[in-house]
């Protein structure tokens, strides 16, 4: 395959990864409307998807897969990043939720200095400055200034603590650079379906999961099957493409959320909305040269 089509793929893969994503609240949605629970939407996709995936890619995993302890980790992380992603904009306005997770580069500044020891570069500390003035003026309402909570929808923490969770994930992953992308990818899966499985059984509604009607499980098996070819797709087109490249391919998802979340559920923004929300994500565009490695130190000579 030429270089040209190579780039063409990648580019439709990450492209077409921001859609789903960004269309992702409606059928989680729709279902929770129906009576399925988001999650018990998220452990049917999941397992469905794990099913797929352990069938699909078995010899694959057995050539790679060797079990660290650090995978438990990025399991629990990355598992929360999607699950808690899943819960809020099912729940709450789509764009506010979107918003409020693309705050991950300014996590990601924090965790690559605290972790991998990075100093910022100068773009990453237009990042910082950018994100929070963004934030700032995006929750900034009446009585902020005088100490009143800047969050006050169970939804928004859900989505903070996504944005949060996948900046940590992002850096431990780059730490962990001996354990291969495919088995990474993984982790995703097996911790959502744990986080789904987890809060079914904290509220007693595990069993529930034998009452989803047929025509619900076929919509979980389309989602399973959909995040399966989204998670190959953008692992291709992120290896290929550079990394502000596909940063600005993936703010997509902001464009596309906000005129599926108008024209399907009737949300709009305000002009402060807009006007912080475009600050966030002028911030995740310029977020691709954030740090730059911590200066190793030299070794010793024989005397």
């Amino acid at each position: 395959m030429t270089p040209v089509k190579q780039k063409f793929l990648a580019t439709s893969g990450i492209l077409t990864t921001a859609l789903v994503w960004a269309l992702m609240w409606y059928p989680f949605r729709s279902l929770s409307q129906q009576g399925v629970s988001v999650p018990m939407a998220s452990l049917g996709t999941y397992l469905i998807t794990i099913a797929l995936g352990v069938t699909l890619f078995f010899k694959l995993y057995r050539r790679q897969f060797r079990f660290e302890p650090p995978l438990l980790l990025l399991m629990l992380v990355f598992g929360w990043c999607n699950f808690s992603y899943t819960m809020a904009v099912a729940e709450g306005q789509v764009m506010r939720v979107l918003l409020l997770f693309y705050l991950s580069p300014l996590w990601t500044a924090l965790f690559s200095r605290l972790l991998l020891h990075e100093k910022l570069t100068r773009s990453g500390w237009l990042v910082v400055a950018l994100s929070l003035l963004g934030c700032f003026v995006f929750l900034y309402r009446p009585g902020l200034l005088s100490g009143a909570l800047p969050l006050t929808q169970g939804y928004e923490w859900l989505a903070l603590s996504g944005g949060m969770a996948f900046a940590f994930g992002n850096v431990v992953s780059r730490r962990l650079h001996t354990i291969p992308i495919v088995v990474k990818s993984a982790t995703i899966w097996f911790g959502v379906a744990f986080f789904g499985a987890a809060s079914l059984f904290q509220s007693g509604e595990l069993a529930s999961m034998l009452t989803i009607p047929p025509q619900s499980w076929l919509v979980l098996g389309i989602l399973g099957v959909v995040l399966l070819c989204t998670s190959v797709i953008s692992q291709n087109g992120v290896s290929i493409l550079p990394a502000t490249q596909a940063m600005t391919l993936m703010l997509m998802e902001l464009v596309f959320a906000a005129i599926s979340a108008y024209l399907l559920a009737g949300e709009a923004m305000t002009l402060q909305e807009w006007f912080g929300g475009a600050l966030i994500a002028g911030a995740s565009l310029l977020s691709g040269k954030m740090t730059q490695p911590a200066p190793h130190s030299r070794p010793q000579t024989a005397p």
